[in-house]
């Protein structure tokens, strides 16, 4: 039996996670010289306190875990409202801090909790019929538990991390046996809501950035200047890059925050366009090989979560690079695996140790009614 899992194991995420780790380290290095490399060391830190986490998730049948979800949405719930009452960092309050040089970030942890939940959620419709998803009441009740984190989130405020739970709740919809009818309905509500929103409900300094993200050169100085230096930096990276320490961007402090939000902009700038092309195919084999687990998987819980965990990886990627080489407005997203975080950098593993145990156990696709 173990050698049964171990050879159906999909270790491809397990090591392309570890690529994207060990190339966002080494930006890391070079971005910290002048601070005596102090989120590097932090980061490897982080990394050593993931190693358990991904060992225990990948152990641990899913549909064990998946037990205790209500009692972890709950939980999250809960710290999603506490932290409103914190002090904000950088404008928000998204952070319980402890002590003077930690800080732990609720919703980014929040995101397996409420991929696990809805899992169930969903798992449990399908096991009253395939169609069950289509009632109203019932798919009123589903979006109701989705609406009710992300606006906590959007309280913070954090628009980026609200967008990414919003992702993976529409891929586990999607693939649910959702009535193209709603689909529809859906985008043509997007389509009319987009503008309202922009003009009667985003606060000014929502709007503010995506004035920047459409006209940056109107305040270079202001607004546009995160997104124009980011440019600049990844431009003048050409081919090979410009050699570690020897990025202008990156060293004179131009490019802020260049260990999170700008981590693209410091590879582009100092190892080339090679370097970033290189990290754009890794991601692509990651969502590749998440979206393949989801059709492989034994059970529907196993594809709900190893496809919403898909949403969360393809939005933080295509949102992170496309922000920082002004293809999407900047929201202060991290890069899976390669930006500063340690909030981020062990969910990122635990959601890698689903889908390690998720493809251990998988025996046939059975996504609803052969959606992909």
């Amino acid at each position: 039996m173990k050698n049964k899992k171990l050879k159906n194991t999909e270790w491809a995420v397990l090591v392309v996670s570890l690529f994207l780790f060990a190339i966002g380290l080494v930006a890391l290095f070079s971005a910290t010289q002048s601070s005596g490399y102090g989120e590097f060391k932090k980061q490897i830190q982080w990394f050593v306190v993931s190693i358990p986490f991904l060992i225990l998730v990948s152990i641990i049948d899913y549909n064990v875990v998946i037990k205790f979800s209500p009692l972890f949405f709950i939980i999250l719930l809960v710290a999603l409202f506490g932290v409103l009452f914190t002090e904000p960092i950088n404008g928000a309050r998204s952070w319980f801090k402890v002590g003077d040089f930690l800080a732990i970030q609720p919703s980014e942890l929040g995101k397996i909790v409420a991929i696990l939940f809805w899992a169930m959620i969903l798992n449990k419709l399908q096991l009253k019929g395939k169609r069950e998803i289509n009632k109203i009441w019932k798919l009123f009740i589903f979006l109701l538990v989705y609406a009710i984190p992300v606006l906590f989130i959007i309280k913070q405020p954090d628009y980026g991390t609200a967008i990414a739970y919003t992702l993976a709740f529409l891929f586990m919809l999607f693939v649910s046996g959702l009535d193209k009818k709603y689909i529809i309905l859906a985008i043509l509500l997007l389509v009319i809501l987009v503008p309202v929103a922009y003009i009667y409900i985003l606060p000014d300094h929502a709007k503010t950035r995506i004035d920047v993200f459409l006209h940056p050169e109107q305040d270079p100085r202001g607004s546009g200047y995160n997104l124009i230096q980011s440019k600049l930096a990844i431009g003048s990276g050409q081919l090979l890059g410009m050699g570690l320490f020897k990025g202008n961007q990156t060293q004179l402090g131009f490019l802020s925050p260049k260990t999170t939000d700008f981590i693209f902009s410091v590879i582009g700038e100092e190892m080339g366009f090679i370097a970033t092309i290189a990290i754009v195919i890794l991601y692509i084999i990651l969502i590749t090989k998440t979206i393949y687990i989801a059709k492989t998987a034994k059970d529907n819980i196993g594809s709900y979560i190893a496809i919403g965990i898909g949403g969360i990886f393809f939005f933080h990627m295509a949102e992170n690079i496309g922000m920082t080489i002004g293809l999407l407005p900047i929201t202060g997203v991290p890069l899976p695996f390669v930006s500063y975080g340690g909030s981020s950098l062990i969910t990122n593993f635990i959601c890698i140790g689903l889908l390690l145990n998720i493809s251990s156990r998988r025996q046939r696709s059975i996504f609803v009614d052969g959606i992909m």
